[in-house]
């Protein structure tokens, strides 16, 4: 017979308390018989003892049986957090019934955040590895399409004009991709960090939206892709941040350029946004090969690409949507991604809208076709 189940049920916090109460009741009875009794020094001893050992086994029954479980069960709790072994603790009491009570539930509720904080810590190194391993992979394919095609110059190609020129426009637009990486990579890391705090302006967003779509049309030609413009007020002024609007317009329409087919098109347009009324919804639709609904949550996570290959023939860094989902959320505004496979996508953001700024019943009626796989990113 061992001592291991007398051990673990053994109340140290009951004995601490059950021995000064009877050691008290111990002495106060043996004055108390010494006083009024005439029993002899042996018989007072006797029962002094008797009624401190009753005091003593009554005191630490009533707080073993009050207090021993629930101290238990901090101990418990306590353990988990040292191994990272978390439970639920359905067992909690209803309300406080005193201060080891509350000082149970704080314990739980510590339980639950160290909990929530690890499983936070572990996204975000998992979210690292995969970042690292995309970079890594981003950077390495340009850098070696640049290392091969200047091996083969320098191992002669350099004196043949058939392919040096060839070689060189190659590499030049490995080295551009570098680049476009690089500042995309910026732009996210200022965004996450806060550094890149949109600074709004009143602006004329019919004008902005002209700038953007000049400076893509290059790109619409030569996919063959038509870029229509709908008409709205030529006056809306919107208050916002007038560069990263730019960009987030440039990055939407380039996107609907890049997955789209020859002969396709990209529309731009405004409507109102029917859940409040202080916001229009500027969107981009296009024709294009649409997202898989399976994607259409990660579509603007970094480096992600529906269709990889197409994407990296095109020229494209995998960060466009990201940086137009921080930009949108720096603004504390929303973006809006419809989508059905074959039949394109419709990208839409919020922006405030302007007092007195009356949107014709034509503008406000676009053809949502694409509602039957909707992602919404909201502004944090």
């Amino acid at each position: 017979m061992t001592l291991e189940p007398f051990r673990q049920h053994f109340s140290r916090t009951a004995y601490r308390t059950a021995l000064p109460v009877a050691l008290m009741a111990t002495a106060l009875s043996a004055f108390q018989a010494w006083l009024w009794s005439d029993l002899t020094a042996i018989g007072i001893s006797v029962v002094s003892l008797g009624f401190g050992l009753i005091i003593f086994v009554v005191t630490y029954s009533l707080h073993y049986l009050i207090h021993f479980h629930r101290l238990q069960f901090i101990n418990r709790v306590t353990r988990d957090i040292y191994r990272k072994q978390f439970e639920d603790y359905s067992e909690l009491p209803a309300r406080d019934k005193d201060e080891i009570d509350h000082l149970l539930r704080q314990a739980v509720k510590a339980s639950e955040t160290i909990e929530r904080e690890i499983s936070r810590l572990n996204k975000i190194e998992n979210y690292r590895k995969e970042f690292i391993g995309d970079i890594s992979h981003e950077l390495k394919t340009p850098v070696f399409a640049i290392q091969g095609f200047i091996e083969t110059l320098l191992n002669g190609a350099l004196e043949d004009p058939m392919v040096n020129k060839k070689f060189l426009e190659k590499a030049m637009g490995n080295v551009n991709r570098l680049i476009n990486l690089i500042k995309d990579l910026m732009d996210i890391s200022r965004l996450e960090s806060g550094e890149r705090k949109p600074r709004p302006v009143n602006f004329s967003l019919r004008e902005l939206i002209g700038e953007a779509v000049e400076s893509v049309q290059y790109k619409a030609q030569k996919e063959d892709v038509e870029i229509r413009l709908k008409e709205f007020d030529k006056n809306l002024i919107v208050y916002a941040d007038k560069d990263q609007i730019r960009q987030v317009c440039i990055n939407l329409i380039e996107n609907g350029i890049k997955y789209n087919r020859a002969g396709g098109w990209v529309e731009i347009g405004l409507q109102a946004f029917p859940k409040k009324s202080d916001k229009i919804l500027l969107y981009v639709k296009d024709s294009g090969i649409g997202i898989d609904p399976a994607y259409l949550n990660r579509v603007t996570e970094r480096f992600f690409r529906a269709d990889k290959s197409r994407s990296r023939e095109k020229g494209g860094t995998g960060l466009g949507l990201s940086i137009v989902k921080h930009i949108m959320q720096s603004h504390g505004e929303n973006l809006y991604i419809e989508s059905q496979p074959g039949k394109g996508s419709l990208f839409s953001i919020t922006l405030p809208r302007p007092g007195g700024v009356v949107i014709s019943p034509e503008e406000e009626q676009v053809d949502y076709h694409l509602t039957q796989n909707k992602k919404s990113t909201q502004g944090s």
